[in-house]
Protein backbone atom coordinates (compact mmCIF):
# COMPACT_ATOMS: atom_id res chain seq x y z
CA UNK A 1 0.00 0.00 0.00
CA UNK A 2 1.93 3.72 -0.74
CA UNK A 3 2.59 5.91 1.36
CA UNK A 4 -0.14 8.49 2.84
CA UNK A 5 0.10 11.75 1.66
CA UNK A 6 -1.77 15.04 2.07
CA UNK A 7 -1.32 18.56 1.31
CA UNK A 8 -3.39 19.92 3.59
CA UNK A 9 -4.25 19.35 7.27
CA UNK A 10 -7.31 19.95 9.04
CA UNK A 11 -7.32 19.59 12.88
CA UNK A 12 -10.86 19.38 14.33
CA UNK A 13 -11.54 20.97 17.85
CA UNK A 14 -14.91 20.26 20.00
CA UNK A 15 -17.89 18.93 18.20
CA UNK A 16 -15.79 18.80 14.40
CA UNK A 17 -14.68 14.75 14.53
CA UNK A 18 -14.84 14.51 10.88
CA UNK A 19 -15.64 15.72 7.23
CA UNK A 20 -18.10 15.16 4.82
CA UNK A 21 -17.08 14.78 1.60
CA UNK A 22 -14.10 13.32 1.78
CA UNK A 23 -13.47 10.63 -0.68
CA UNK A 24 -10.56 7.94 -1.09
CA UNK A 25 -10.66 7.48 3.11
CA UNK A 26 -8.11 5.68 4.71
CA UNK A 27 -7.22 5.65 8.65
CA UNK A 28 -3.47 5.36 9.37
CA UNK A 29 -2.04 5.46 12.65
CA UNK A 30 1.12 7.50 12.61
CA UNK A 31 4.34 6.82 15.25
CA UNK A 32 6.02 9.27 16.04
CA UNK A 33 9.01 9.57 18.52
CA UNK A 34 7.03 11.96 20.47
CA UNK A 35 4.48 9.56 21.48
CA UNK A 36 0.80 8.57 19.79
CA UNK A 37 -1.27 11.65 18.08
CA UNK A 38 -4.66 12.21 19.36
CA UNK A 39 -6.10 9.84 17.26
CA UNK A 40 -5.66 8.28 13.75
CA UNK A 41 -5.15 10.41 10.97
CA UNK A 42 -7.76 9.86 8.55
CA UNK A 43 -6.42 11.05 5.18
CA UNK A 44 -8.56 11.52 2.00
CA UNK A 45 -9.31 13.91 -1.12
CA UNK A 46 -11.55 16.64 -0.49
CA UNK A 47 -12.77 18.18 -3.85
CA UNK A 48 -9.78 16.77 -5.30
CA UNK A 49 -6.97 17.71 -3.12
CA UNK A 50 -5.53 15.42 -0.63
CA UNK A 51 -6.61 16.32 3.28
CA UNK A 52 -5.83 14.74 6.37
CA UNK A 53 -8.37 15.67 9.23
CA UNK A 54 -6.80 15.28 13.03
CA UNK A 55 -9.41 14.91 15.83
CA UNK A 56 -7.29 17.36 18.47
CA UNK A 57 -9.01 15.39 21.43
CA UNK A 58 -9.37 12.47 20.26
CA UNK A 59 -12.88 10.45 18.89
CA UNK A 60 -15.27 11.09 21.51
CA UNK A 61 -13.63 14.18 23.36
CA UNK A 62 -11.59 11.82 25.80
CA UNK A 63 -8.44 14.40 25.87
CA UNK A 64 -8.26 17.30 28.16
CA UNK A 65 -6.76 20.67 26.66
CA UNK A 66 -3.31 20.33 28.80
CA UNK A 67 -3.05 16.17 27.96
CA UNK A 68 -3.02 16.58 24.03
CA UNK A 69 0.36 15.38 22.73
CA UNK A 70 0.63 18.82 20.64
CA UNK A 71 4.24 17.69 19.56
CA UNK A 72 2.99 13.92 18.47
CA UNK A 73 -0.18 16.12 16.00
CA UNK A 74 2.05 18.07 14.31
CA UNK A 75 4.71 15.60 13.72
CA UNK A 76 2.17 13.44 12.36
CA UNK A 77 0.99 15.75 10.22
CA UNK A 78 4.39 16.96 8.71
CA UNK A 79 5.94 13.18 8.43
CA UNK A 80 2.64 12.76 6.23
CA UNK A 81 3.48 15.66 3.82
CA UNK A 82 1.58 18.17 5.23
CA UNK A 83 2.44 21.88 4.82
CA UNK A 84 -0.63 23.88 5.51
CA UNK A 85 -2.62 23.63 8.91
CA UNK A 86 -6.06 24.61 9.69
CA UNK A 87 -7.12 24.87 13.28
CA UNK A 88 -11.12 24.51 13.63
CA UNK A 89 -11.44 25.72 17.24
CA UNK A 90 -14.02 26.66 20.08
CA UNK A 91 -13.74 29.99 21.81
CA UNK A 92 -15.47 32.35 24.16
CA UNK A 93 -15.76 35.89 22.78
CA UNK A 94 -13.81 38.98 24.86
CA UNK A 95 -15.56 41.74 22.94
CA UNK A 96 -19.07 42.59 22.35
CA UNK A 97 -19.09 42.42 18.34
CA UNK A 98 -17.88 39.33 18.03
CA UNK A 99 -21.33 37.73 18.79
CA UNK A 100 -21.71 33.58 19.39
CA UNK A 101 -22.05 31.99 15.88
CA UNK A 102 -19.46 34.14 14.19
CA UNK A 103 -15.97 32.79 13.10
CA UNK A 104 -12.71 34.57 13.82
CA UNK A 105 -9.34 34.26 12.22
CA UNK A 106 -7.14 35.36 14.52
CA UNK A 107 -3.57 36.99 13.32
CA UNK A 108 -1.87 37.21 17.01
CA UNK A 109 -1.60 34.79 20.07
CA UNK A 110 -1.10 35.17 23.59
CA UNK A 111 0.25 31.81 25.49
CA UNK A 112 -0.87 32.11 28.88
CA UNK A 113 -0.59 27.88 29.08
CA UNK A 114 1.74 26.87 32.21
CA UNK A 115 2.57 23.10 31.80
CA UNK A 116 2.58 21.49 28.28
CA UNK A 117 6.11 20.79 26.18
CA UNK A 118 6.28 24.00 23.91
CA UNK A 119 9.09 22.96 21.67
CA UNK A 120 11.03 19.78 19.25
CA UNK A 121 15.01 21.27 20.14
CA UNK A 122 15.61 19.87 23.17
CA UNK A 123 18.11 16.73 23.68
CA UNK A 124 21.41 18.73 22.06
CA UNK A 125 19.72 20.87 19.76
CA UNK A 126 18.94 24.33 19.99
CA UNK A 127 16.50 26.72 17.66
CA UNK A 128 14.80 30.18 17.63
CA UNK A 129 11.94 30.35 14.90
CA UNK A 130 10.68 34.17 14.40
CA UNK A 131 6.91 33.93 16.15
CA UNK A 132 5.84 37.43 16.01
CA UNK A 133 3.31 36.81 13.06
CA UNK A 134 2.44 33.86 14.37
CA UNK A 135 -0.10 32.76 11.84
CA UNK A 136 0.60 32.24 8.34
CA UNK A 137 -1.23 35.49 6.59
CA UNK A 138 -1.84 33.93 3.11
CA UNK A 139 -3.85 31.45 4.76
CA UNK A 140 -5.45 33.35 7.24
CA UNK A 141 -6.65 35.77 3.89
CA UNK A 142 -7.73 32.40 1.73
CA UNK A 143 -10.39 30.97 5.17
CA UNK A 144 -11.91 34.97 5.13
CA UNK A 145 -12.29 35.19 1.44
CA UNK A 146 -13.53 31.61 1.57
CA UNK A 147 -16.04 32.51 4.55
CA UNK A 148 -17.16 35.86 2.73
CA UNK A 149 -18.15 33.61 -0.42
CA UNK A 150 -20.03 30.70 1.59
CA UNK A 151 -21.54 33.94 3.42
CA UNK A 152 -20.53 33.18 6.95
CA UNK A 153 -20.15 36.07 9.50
CA UNK A 154 -15.83 36.13 9.75
CA UNK A 155 -13.88 38.75 11.83
CA UNK A 156 -10.19 38.97 10.32
CA UNK A 157 -7.66 39.51 12.88
CA UNK A 158 -7.57 39.89 16.46
CA UNK A 159 -5.83 38.38 19.40
CA UNK A 160 -6.42 34.74 20.58
CA UNK A 161 -5.46 34.30 24.36
CA UNK A 162 -5.07 30.60 24.73
CA UNK A 163 -5.49 29.68 28.70
CA UNK A 164 -4.45 26.13 30.55
CA UNK A 165 -8.16 24.98 31.37
CA UNK A 166 -9.79 22.53 31.80
CA UNK A 167 -11.68 25.19 33.68
CA UNK A 168 -13.51 28.05 32.55
CA UNK A 169 -12.24 31.53 33.31
CA UNK A 170 -13.14 33.15 36.37
CA UNK A 171 -15.13 36.35 36.05
CA UNK A 172 -12.00 37.79 37.88
CA UNK A 173 -9.69 36.23 35.34
CA UNK A 174 -12.25 37.42 32.43
CA UNK A 175 -12.57 40.70 33.11
CA UNK A 176 -8.61 41.13 33.50
CA UNK A 177 -8.40 40.02 29.77
CA UNK A 178 -10.33 42.29 28.64
CA UNK A 179 -8.13 44.96 29.53
CA UNK A 180 -5.49 43.36 28.31
CA UNK A 181 -7.62 43.68 24.99
CA UNK A 182 -7.68 40.17 23.52
CA UNK A 183 -10.48 39.34 21.22
CA UNK A 184 -10.95 35.74 22.11
CA UNK A 185 -9.79 33.11 24.65
CA UNK A 186 -9.54 29.64 23.81
CA UNK A 187 -7.33 26.19 25.38
CA UNK A 188 -6.16 24.28 22.42
CA UNK A 189 -3.81 26.77 20.36
CA UNK A 190 -1.08 26.87 22.17
CA UNK A 191 1.61 25.26 21.51
CA UNK A 192 -0.08 23.56 18.39
CA UNK A 193 0.62 27.34 16.30
CA UNK A 194 4.24 27.27 17.85
CA UNK A 195 5.04 23.30 16.95
CA UNK A 196 3.34 24.29 13.52
CA UNK A 197 6.00 27.73 13.06
CA UNK A 198 8.70 24.83 14.55
CA UNK A 199 7.85 22.30 11.63
CA UNK A 200 7.82 25.12 8.79
CA UNK A 201 3.76 24.72 8.60
CA UNK A 202 1.23 27.30 7.52
CA UNK A 203 -1.24 28.04 10.06
CA UNK A 204 -4.11 29.44 10.75
CA UNK A 205 -7.36 29.06 13.43
CA UNK A 206 -11.18 29.15 11.95
CA UNK A 207 -11.78 30.07 15.71
CA UNK A 208 -15.90 29.46 16.18
CA UNK A 209 -17.34 31.86 18.91
CA UNK A 210 -19.79 29.65 21.43
CA UNK A 211 -20.19 32.27 24.00
CA UNK A 212 -19.25 35.72 25.83
CA UNK A 213 -16.95 33.80 28.55
CA UNK A 214 -18.32 35.51 32.03
CA UNK A 215 -17.42 38.98 31.72
CA UNK A 216 -20.90 40.12 30.17
CA UNK A 217 -22.72 41.49 32.48
CA UNK A 218 -26.25 40.64 30.61
CA UNK A 219 -25.30 37.14 29.57
CA UNK A 220 -25.51 33.72 31.53
CA UNK A 221 -22.38 32.82 32.74
CA UNK A 222 -20.85 30.01 30.27
CA UNK A 223 -21.68 26.40 30.79
CA UNK A 224 -21.00 23.62 28.78
CA UNK A 225 -24.62 23.25 27.39
CA UNK A 226 -24.48 26.38 26.33
CA UNK A 227 -21.38 25.87 24.35
CA UNK A 228 -22.68 22.65 22.81
CA UNK A 229 -25.74 24.43 21.65
CA UNK A 230 -24.42 27.00 19.64
CA UNK A 231 -21.25 24.84 18.76
CA UNK A 232 -23.03 22.48 16.16
CA UNK A 233 -24.33 25.14 14.53
CA UNK A 234 -20.62 26.88 13.74
CA UNK A 235 -18.91 23.49 13.12
CA UNK A 236 -21.53 23.59 9.80
CA UNK A 237 -20.12 26.76 9.13
CA UNK A 238 -16.85 25.68 9.56
CA UNK A 239 -17.44 22.84 7.35
CA UNK A 240 -18.30 25.06 4.39
CA UNK A 241 -15.63 27.49 4.65
CA UNK A 242 -13.31 24.63 4.59
CA UNK A 243 -14.70 23.10 1.52
CA UNK A 244 -14.38 26.63 -0.15
CA UNK A 245 -10.85 27.06 0.67
CA UNK A 246 -9.20 23.38 0.44
CA UNK A 247 -8.91 23.91 -3.11
CA UNK A 248 -8.07 27.33 -3.45
CA UNK A 249 -4.95 26.96 -1.04
CA UNK A 250 -3.14 23.99 -2.16
CA UNK A 251 0.00 23.86 -4.35
CA UNK A 252 2.92 26.13 -3.45
CA UNK A 253 4.09 28.22 -1.14
CA UNK A 254 5.64 32.16 -1.33
CA UNK A 255 5.11 32.69 2.49
CA UNK A 256 8.16 32.58 5.04
CA UNK A 257 6.60 30.06 6.77
CA UNK A 258 7.64 27.21 4.52
CA UNK A 259 11.67 28.38 5.89
CA UNK A 260 10.96 29.30 9.25
CA UNK A 261 13.87 26.81 10.19
CA UNK A 262 16.58 28.52 7.98
CA UNK A 263 18.57 30.77 10.22
CA UNK A 264 16.93 29.29 13.66
CA UNK A 265 19.16 26.34 14.32
CA UNK A 266 21.98 28.24 16.60
CA UNK A 267 23.61 24.38 17.27
CA UNK A 268 26.76 23.39 15.04
CA UNK A 269 25.33 20.50 12.99
CA UNK A 270 28.48 18.31 14.24
CA UNK A 271 27.54 18.96 17.84
CA UNK A 272 23.62 17.75 17.32
CA UNK A 273 23.69 13.75 18.56
CA UNK A 274 23.30 11.88 16.81
CA UNK A 275 19.72 10.11 17.99
CA UNK A 276 18.10 13.98 18.51
CA UNK A 277 19.02 14.16 14.14
CA UNK A 278 17.16 10.67 13.51
CA UNK A 279 14.25 12.03 15.72
CA UNK A 280 13.99 15.53 13.73
CA UNK A 281 14.82 14.36 10.08
CA UNK A 282 11.29 15.32 9.25
CA UNK A 283 12.02 18.72 10.36
CA UNK A 284 15.92 19.65 10.14
CA UNK A 285 17.40 17.20 7.56
CA UNK A 286 17.39 19.66 4.80
CA UNK A 287 19.53 21.85 6.89
CA UNK A 288 21.98 19.08 7.57
CA UNK A 289 22.91 18.62 4.34
CA UNK A 290 24.81 21.47 3.15
CA UNK A 291 27.01 24.32 5.41
CA UNK A 292 24.12 26.52 7.11
CA UNK A 293 25.27 30.19 8.06
CA UNK A 294 24.03 31.62 12.06
CA UNK A 295 22.30 34.97 11.77
CA UNK A 296 22.01 35.50 15.10
CA UNK A 297 21.64 33.71 18.54
CA UNK A 298 19.06 34.88 21.25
Amino acid sequence: MAKPHADIGIIGGSGLYHMEGLSSIREVKVRTPFGAPSDAVITGTLDGVPVAFLSRHGRGHRIAPSDINYRANIYALKTIGVSRVISVSAVGSMKKALKPGHVVLPDQFIDHTKRRASTFFERGIVAHVAFADPLCGALCKALHQAAARVGVMAHQGGTYLCIEGPQFSSRGESLLYRQWGVDVIGMTNMPEAKLAREAELCYATLALVTDYDCWHSSEESVTVEMILATLHKNVEQAKRILRAAVPVVAGSRACACATALQYAIVTAPEKIPGATKKKLQPLIGKYLKKPRSVRREG
